[in-house]
């Protein structure tokens, strides 16, 4: 069995000759920092998980308080943008974001496909190979968050408008969820009071999620307190959120009041509830029927991300896909999505679009035309070499349609998802305040992707959405790889999409799992979650598995990414506590705490 030797190589010979830092991996694709005024992080010793909701200040203290964390929340604004593929106090951007999601996860979720192994600053074999080059980056992405936000938290005066505070608390969580999910234990606790330098203790995912909890549970306690503020506090701290909260501005409802964050808060619950559904039941259902009960994101108005069509930047996909041709649609969501007869392969002017270009069959010679049909890469597939048509042939297969993309937010919660997590608990026979088919279909009715205010861009989708609706079986489909590298696959979707109260729970659940993965992409954190904790949607097995660490085989998905510190203190803390708390050896098979390995129900 071939171990992971990122740290075990890398560390062991390179570090010990002195050749390379922890940071010489980020370093190619631009140091992911945050380049501006940072304070002295020995200054302050606040406690970032004490939310005194109830203190009361004078207007005189609240702007004495707001002067003297100027600096801190300037940083962590940018902190907000690291969320989404940002860096240095910047809009999110495409080397960012290409490293937190599409050289890793989006793959792993099979949304997408890496067509070409050649990059500049490094090479991706296939899709489960490590890439001591890019394996770092959601990790690095998160370290941006925690640099901007942590010392807010930590800072004394941030008490003093805890509202704030709660805010940052809950954003920092989100990234916290999503950085456990994907590695599975990180030194949570050090990052969160600010610790500077190693030992780090590493932390497991099951104390992650039960330590962000109780945070959400304050964090809720807290911004219902706000309606017994008075009138002048209300109105400095409305127009300080203004000022500093760009992930929930939209130009057409307009910026969000504390209600709207307490849905949030809530809707991050639900989330982190149903992904423990198998390791923990009764908490999970616990925390679930708490978190609808609060409130949660109900209406389009109410959902959280970054749009760049309001702050003024593009899509960082469009530059990655289009411009760069560095991913191309996958033949696994090719074909659950043409099964579907989905309407993002339908109407005018589909989102997915017909191949770029002719495209030669290697073994008969056989053409397909230019824009003949859309087309996907198998997963895992070895890729061409180089970024032009003329050269890699499978720089041709499907993309989307930039227009439609420049108009989609970057998600945080997205009202669809909260649907479908609703749908599922109520399957499981939770109060989540309705029936499934009820939010199943909702959040069908809301899960395009495009931009909510206007109605030019979903227009298509809403004409064909109810027709969707009724489709009771899939179109019978096979895949077939224009460049015949690898044999025709019959689809893997046996699902329709209309809802029977008839068919048996694990159907129910697999259109549930299925129609949230549509509705997700492009965020493949939530999406790959699903994938591994439920096995849907059904996906093609990835090619060429064994390419990783070893632990995988044909048929195998990966359950993790490995540990993406390589210095040698980092390689310490992990033997010392990192191991321990993941609960297993450093590999891609190793399941963290919430991917139980059992059935659905």
């Amino acid at each position: 069995m071939k171990r992971n030797n990122i740290y075990a190589l890398m560390a062991a010979s390179l570090m010990a000759a002195g050749m390379v830092s922890c940071m010489d991996f980020d370093s190619p694709l631009d140091t992911l920092t945050i380049d501006q005024e940072v304070v002295d992080p020995t200054v302050h010793v606040g406690n970032p998980e004490q939310i005194d909701y109830d203190i009361e200040i004078t207007e005189q203290e609240f702007d004495q308080a707001l002067a003297s964390l100027d600096v801190n929340l300037r940083q962590a604004k940018g902190g907000q943008y690291g969320m989404r593929g940002g860096k240095n106090g910047d809009y999110p951007g495409e080397h960012a974001y290409q490293r937190q999601f599409s050289l890793g996860p989006d793959n792993y979720a099979q949304y997408t496909t890496v067509p070409h192994y050649d990059f500049m600053y490094g090479t991706l074999q296939s899709s489960y190979d490590i890439s001591v080059e890019f394996n770092p980056g959601p990790n690095s992405s998160y370290l941006i968050v925690k640099n901007a936000m942590v010392p807010l938290l930590n800072h004394p005066a941030i008490d003093s408008i805890p509202e704030m505070k709660a805010i940052y608390l809950l954003l920092f969580d989100q990234a916290s969820q999503e950085i456990a999910d994907i590695h599975g234990a990180f030194p949570y606790d050090d990052f969160l009071y600010n610790k500077q330098t190693s030992p780090f203790t590493y932390v497991g995912v099951e104390h992650i999620y039960k330590t962000i909890i109780e945070h959400l549970d304050k964090i809720t306690a807290c911004l219902a307190h706000y309606e017994t503020r008075p009138e002048w506090y209300k109105e400095k701290l409305q127009q300080l959120m203004d000022d500093n909260l760009d992930v929930c501005q939209n130009k057409f409802y307009g910026r969000k009041g504390v209600a709207e964050w307490i849905r949030y808060a809530n809707s991050l619950k639900l989330r982190i509830a149903m992904h423990c559904v198998k390791v923990e039941p009764l908490l999970a259902r616990q925390w679930a029927e708490e978190a609808v009960a609060g409130g949660v994101v109900e209406t389009p108005e109410q959902e959280f991300g970054l749009y760049g069509y309001q702050l003024g930047f593009g899509h960082p996909l469009n530059m990655i896909w289009i411009s760069w041709g560095d991913a191309r649609l996958s033949a696994s969501f090719e074909s659950l999505l043409m099964s579907l007869d989905h309407p993002y392969t339908k109407g005018e002017y589909p989102f997915f679009k017909n191949n770029g270009g002719a495209i030669v069959n290697t073994k008969t010679g056989e053409v397909l035309e230019a824009d003949t049909r859309i087309v996907g890469l198998r997963e895992g597939i070895h890729p061409g070499m180089g970024q032009s048509a003329a050269s890699n042939p499978m720089i041709n297969y499907s993309v989307f349609d930039a227009d439609y993309m420049a108009q989609a937010p970057l998600y945080l919660m997205k009202m669809s998802e909260v649907d479908f997590l609703r749908a599922e608990g109520a399957l499981r026979g939770w109060n989540m305040g309705g029936s499934a088919q009820e939010f199943y279909e909702r959040g069908i009715r809301y899960a395009y992707l495009f931009e909510r205010s206007e109605v030019y861009f979903h227009e298509e989708y809403d004409a064909l959405v109810e027709d969707y609706l009724q489709r009771a079986d899939p179109v019978p489909y096979t895949y077939h790889d224009p460049m015949g590298l690898v044999a025709d696959e019959p689809s893997v979707t046996k699902i329709g999409v209309k809802w029977n109260e008839a068919d048996d729970r694990e159907t129910k659940l697999e259109k549930i799992i299925t129609q949230k993965y549509i509705a997700s992409f492009p965020n493949s954190f939530e999406a790959w979650v699903d994938l591994r904790r439920t096995g849907y949607p059904k996906v093609f097995p990835v090619l060429n598995a064994d390419e990783g660490d070893g632990t995988l085989r044909q048929g195998d998905i990966i359950r993790r990414c490995p540990f993406p510190d390589t210095d040698d203190s980092s390689v310490a803390d992990i033997l010392d506590t990192g191991l321990d708390a993941l609960g297993g050896e450093d590999y891609q098979a190793t399941r963290i705490w919430w991917d139980v390995d059992g059935p659905n129900f």
